[in-house]
């Protein structure tokens, strides 16, 4: 079996955040979906699974689903190939209901590019590109 992540993230209406993520670009994998989840491809080894909270909730025994409107449980950052694709994600994920605002990296825009986008349910992206001259000193 090839190496693959999946990211489960509970999702309060399954049918806009699948909406909300087709938007984007991530593609429906129909073998992976149902009623009770979606799943979501960004690419053939990374699968974004929407899930309903009530599903979502049979794997977290004992625990709660965080509010992603008032606290954060993770960080997706995913690399674009252009300044323009990082840019467009983010006016298509606001244009789509969702939100996005920027951060001060502490380095030139010509060296890393990102935003830190919001979707439906509050759960964070960070779309960025990077340079090939990039460094950690740049």
């Amino acid at each position: 079996m090839t190496k693959q992540v999946y990211i489960n993230l509970p999702v309060k209406d399954l049918q806009k955040s699948t909406e909300f993520y087709q938007a984007l670009g991530f593609k429906k994998n129909d073998i992976f979906s149902n009623d009770k989840a979606s799943g979501m491809e960004w690419s053939d080894n990374i699968i974004v699974m929407l899930v309903t909270h009530d599903f979502y909730t049979t794997f977290i025994p004992g625990k709660q689903i965080i509010d992603g409107d008032t606290a954060s449980g993770v960080l997706l950052a995913l690399s674009l190939e252009t300044k323009e694709d990082v840019q467009k994600f983010a006016d298509t994920a606001k244009a789509s209901g969702g939100n996005y605002f920027t951060v001060e990296y502490g380095v030139s825009e010509d060296i890393m590019f990102g935003y830190e986008v919001l979707d439906l349910d509050g759960n964070q992206w960070e779309p960025v590109w990077m340079s090939a001259d990039f460094t950690p000193e740049s």
